[in-house]
């Protein structure tokens, strides 16, 4: 397949289902645009835009040409992680409405169950047992979370509308006081050097006896034997975990098993290729008039 100057290339790891969705949706979304993916035939000196999604180490050094990255996953530590991208060429991470609203859903889903004990009934299904809990208000529960760009923003402002204390923590503001107010955590942190770890013992010990965790942001953020040791001995209640070090989780992993983890399978917010496409086309066109980009990654911060 030739290709004229000026042309995308969808540099994207999809197998034939993913494809299918994709790409009549960004076709649809950037007509009279050259789209050609990786894998086909193509003149990669022709390419000056890559559309990626989870691209292989080293797979954008064979365009020359490149000027822009638009990556359609919000998350861009393995890309910034990429020592062959040069640090001058702009990236930019996908920020869609209709992602931050799926995480919002599955954020309010995880605390209401934390918070009215869903879990614990579930449990008690299983064996088989009537047993009724004390019900307490949302205005008596403490909520952190951790993270307030679009995705964190949005899920503290919805947990506020259903009556919750909650505390948003931004980076550079200390954690101390967030933690120890906290019965339920919510980590919607971008992975960063300085965000890699950063719930181990520490900091996990440092959330209130029967606290709970919930995990949607990145797997590396979280020490597993430190939160494994913090749920043995009871000083934390409950985790419920989207993501992990390893996907998919190993089956032998103490999660799976674990009477006090739910394991959800990376599917908190899963990107609309639809929606996505229109955020993409959105600004490439800005791009192109010269315009500022929406959402370009910092390097400095990581994100």
């Amino acid at each position: 397949m030739s290709t004229t100057a000026g042309a995308i290339a969808l540099v994207c790891r999809f197998d034939a289902q993913e494809w299918a969705e994709w790409l009549p949706a960004l076709t649809a979304a950037l007509p009279g645009e050259t789209l050609v993916r990786a894998e086909d035939d193509h003149d990669p000196a022709a390419v000056e835009i890559a559309i990626v999604a989870n691209p292989p180490a080293g797979a954008l050094r064979r365009y020359p040409r490149l000027r822009l990255v638009q990556s359609l996953w919000a998350g861009v530590d393995k890309l910034l992680a990429d020592p062959t991208i040069p640090t001058d060429l702009p990236i930019v991470r996908m920020v869609d409405p209709a992602m931050n609203a799926a995480m919002a859903e599955t954020a309010l889903w995880a605390v209401l169950t934390l918070h009215r004990g869903f879990h614990v009934y579930a449990r008690q299904q299983r064996d088989s047992r009537w047993q009724p809990h004390a019900q307490r208000s949302a205005d008596a529960v403490h909520v952190g979370v951790l993270g307030q760009g679009q995705m964190g923003g949005e899920v503290s402002r919805q947990l506020r509308t259903l009556g919750y204390r909650v505390t948003g923590w931004r980076r550079g503001e200390p954690l101390g006081p967030v933690l120890a107010d906290s019965e339920i955590l919510v980590n919607l942190l971008p992975l960063t050097p300085d965000t890699r770890g950063l719930l181990d013992t520490a900091r996990l010990r440092q959330l209130p006896r029967g606290a709970a965790l919930v995990n949607l942001a990145r797997g590396a953020q979280v020490v597993d034997a430190d939160l494994l040791a913090a749920l043995d001995d009871g000083h934390l209640s409950h985790a419920v975990l989207d993501v992990f070090h390893q996907e998919p989780l190993p089956a032998d992993h103490r999660y799976w098993s674990h009477p006090a983890v739910t394991v959800l399978p990376h599917v908190a917010a899963q990107t609309d290729a639809r929606s996505a496409a229109r955020v993409v086309a959105q600004n490439l066109a800005a791009w192109r008039r010269g315009e500022a980009l929406a959402h370009q990654v910092d390097r400095r911060a990581g994100y």
